[in-house]
């Protein structure tokens, strides 16, 4: 049965998805999923055709790959509240493609740097099957050449595993406690969109799947994280990073404007802001408009004027008055009375301290 280039597409597909160790696949899974990527090419594949293709890959000669078929409990499609028997299929060796081929010198070069670099996050290296291909590469502990200021987790494996189930594509059952309420723990089932890190801290973003909310949870408040391949993964609809481009931090609101604040920076403090912005919406005024904003603010002398566009959170505020009387806030009215009550709170605190 020779292969024309529509069937090597669909083996293309099929070749990873076989090799998934994340995901229990039916055949009904498969044709959906290959489906799915064949929508841009305008193709589509039948459910008998894809069973073809799966004999053919298990039983050609160019191929011969050995596909195991087991079965796991699955949540049922026409009653959520029952659980069902799935029959499934996958390569007996996650490592076997039907197209693998060796790597290049220059390949496995440019592995072994991007090793040497993973190899600085905790639980990254915890992957499964990152340290078997670290040892095939002959890869070993190098010198650090860039330093990663990190903020290490009691539960060292903790990003791996949910660095691997976001880009698996699995629903979690997260165990997480507050901090005001450690000895009670509380789950949540989720589906897991990103990992971000924001000072020294990394939180999991991710939505609930009874309400679809999204929910933020800091790694150091999370105890176990449990993957549950009988539900079905629901993605983000859209660039899930597009929500945190008008925040500083991780902080969200869903009904805050968006607003420009306008601030003066001192001479001490003024290279370091316009080197290192608070924001990348961050801009320096020069010209005719630091000429209007000094004729409108004499009593600043030298510095100079900047102005951020961003959504009001508590990270924001804490940002602005983190400078102390090296960075003035001067517009818009309610930004500027929640730094001076920030900085009046700060001064009731340290007089409370003198009695």
């Amino acid at each position: 049965m020779p292969a024309n280039k529509n069937a090597v597409t669909r083996y293309y597909i099929l070749d990873k998805l076989l090799a998934n160790r994340y995901r229990n696949y039916s055949v009904a899974d498969l044709c959906e999923l290959v489906n799915e990527e064949l929508k841009e090419r305008k193709l589509k594949a039948s459910i008998r055709t894809i069973q073809y293709d799966i004999n053919y890959i298990e039983n050609s000669g160019p191929f011969l790959a050995e596909i195991e078929r087991y079965q796991v409990d699955a949540v049922s499609k026409n009653n959520p509240n029952l659980t069902v028997k799935k029959d499934c299929l996958r390569y007996a060796d996650p490592s076997f493609s039907i197209f693998k081929k060796e790597l290049t010198d220059d390949e496995k070069y440019l592995l072994r740097e991007a090793f040497s670099l993973l190899g600085q996050f905790d639980g990254l290296p915890h992957l499964e099957g990152l340290e078997q291909l670290r040892s095939s590469l002959n890869i070993k502990d190098a010198r650090k050449i860039i330093s990663f200021t990190k903020n290490p987790l009691e539960n060292s494996t903790l990003l791996g595993e949910l660095f691997t189930a976001i880009s698996q594509q699995q629903v979690i059952e997260l165990y997480f406690h507050t901090f005001a309420d450690a000895d009670n723990v509380k789950q949540v089932i989720l589906h897991p969109y990103l990992l971000k890190e924001y000072n020294r801290r990394w939180y999991l973003i991710a939505a609930a799947t009874d309400t679809s909310k999204l929910l933020i949870f800091s790694l150091d408040r999370i105890d176990k994280v449990v993957p549950l391949p009988a539900y079905k993964y629901v993605p983000y609809d859209g660039d899930i990073n597009e929500r945190f481009e008008d925040i500083i931090g991780v902080t969200l609101y869903d009904d805050r404007p968006l607003q420009t604040i306008l601030f003066w920076v001192s001479d001490v403090s003024k290279d370091f802001v316009k080197t290192k912005p608070l924001h990348e919406s961050q801009r320096h005024y020069k010209g005719e408009k630091e000429e209007t904003l000094r004729q409108q603010y004499p009593m600043l002398e030298g510095g100079y004027f900047f102005s951020i566009e961003c959504v009001e959170n508590y990270e924001l505020i804490r940002e602005l008055t983190s400078f102390g009387k090296d960075l003035i806030v001067l517009s818009p009215d309610d930004i500027r009375s929640r730094v001076i009550q920030r900085v009046n709170e700060m001064y009731q605190a340290y007089n409370n301290k003198k009695d």
